[in-house]
């Protein structure tokens, strides 16, 4: 890998995690004594690319969010399903009417496990967390319909829909109560991808009906123990925004692309009730140069991140194919300017 910086050593990056900081962006408890990162996640081949060797599990992970100065872990639970995927419909889907979801062999709550979780606690180094989540209620009913069965499932057979919804949310709120009683556990995530550029996925009524009853569910058993609800969701979603905040009540949202939102926009607009997270738009990240990152993120720190309740990361994620370079000089500037 050619450029300057290569690998963590070369930005000013002296890891020193203190997960309170990232408490007080996410409940906006006043100002943090800095501006702490956040990703959802990194890609695997990324971080094994700057840290030069293979991660072969979840606890291997620490390393590199402890080294690149992050206050805490994602980790996820283990739910094994029979599911089609979300990019490539050719592989077919599981239940694609009523005899199908009377055939489909549901997992029994039970079966869930939290063996990552088990792994990662004996090695968090002091002052790191855990940030628990997974894949979205809304996102594995298509993986179960596929998209466009899913659409045609909403004009036909309505009451399927809702009971495949309400058997995915048996196993979402055990999921959810055995992350959020975690001790090492300091915040959980709802990611459940609802829209694109223009628009949510479905309509905001069906969402509505079908999907946002199960967040608040979640955001309850999130808020029972204690601790702050990250939305992580894509697209457009304006429409639904304002239930999102105050029937759902999360604490803070993530991704934002400057083509929908830009991230300075979403902090004037919602940043006085939720936490606004991350904002860096992953397609100007990947093609600026090193000066125009640097300048894009003392804009963000300057215009989103000294009022509070702001953590320093991409619009969405760490892909496999953002430049590694573009992704550490990103680090090295926040790391740099992060108090202010």
């Amino acid at each position: 890998m050619a450029g300057k910086y290569c690998k963590l050593e070369d930005t000013a990056i002296k890891p020193k995690p203190d997960f309170n900081q990232l408490l007080k962006v996410l409940w906006r408890d006043g100002q943090p004594d800095y501006i702490p990162f956040y990703e959802l996640f990194v890609n695997l081949p990324v971080m094994e690319t700057i840290l030069g060797k293979k991660l072969p599990d979840r606890a291997a992970t620490v390393e590199f969010y402890y080294k690149a100065g992050y206050d805490y872990v994602p980790v996820w639970p283990g739910l094994e399903m029979e599911k089609g995927s979300l990019v490539d419909r050719r592989l077919g889907y599981p239940i694609k009417n009523r005899e199908d979801f009377n055939h489909y062999s549901w997992p029994e709550p039970a079966s869930i496990t939290f063996s990552e979780f088990d792994a990662v606690i004996p090695i968090l180094p002091e002052g790191m967390k855990i940030i628990g989540q997974t894949g979205g209620i809304f996102e594995t009913a298509q993986e179960l319909c596929g998209y466009e069965g899913l659409c045609y499932l909403l004009a036909d057979d309505r009451k399927l829909v809702r009971e495949i919804f309400e058997r995915l949310g048996l196993l979402y709120e055990e999921c959810y109560c055995g992350m959020a009683k975690i001790k090492e556990v300091g915040a959980v995530v709802i990611s459940d991808d609802l829209g694109f550029k223009t628009q949510t996925l479905i309509s905001p009524e069906d969402l509505r009906e079908f999907v946002l009853p199960w967040w608040k569910k979640l955001a309850g058993i999130i808020h029972k123990e204690g601790k702050p609800c990250i939305l992580h969701s894509c697209g457009n979603l304006s429409a639904i925004m304002e239930e999102i905040i105050n029937d759902v009540q999360i604490d803070a949202k993530h991704s934002y692309e400057d083509a929908i939102l830009p991230v300075t926009e979403a902090k004037k607009i919602y940043g006085n009730r939720i936490a606004i997270l991350g904002g860096f738009d992953v397609n100007k990240l990947c093609r600026s140069t090193e000066k125009e990152i640097r300048e894009y993120v003392n804009l963000l720190i300057d215009d989103v991140g000294t009022s509070g309740g702001y953590a320093l990361g991409s619009g969405n994620s760490i892909a496999d194919y953002v430049p590694v370079e573009n992704y550490l000089i990103m680090l090295d500037e926040g790391w740099k300017k992060r108090y202010y």
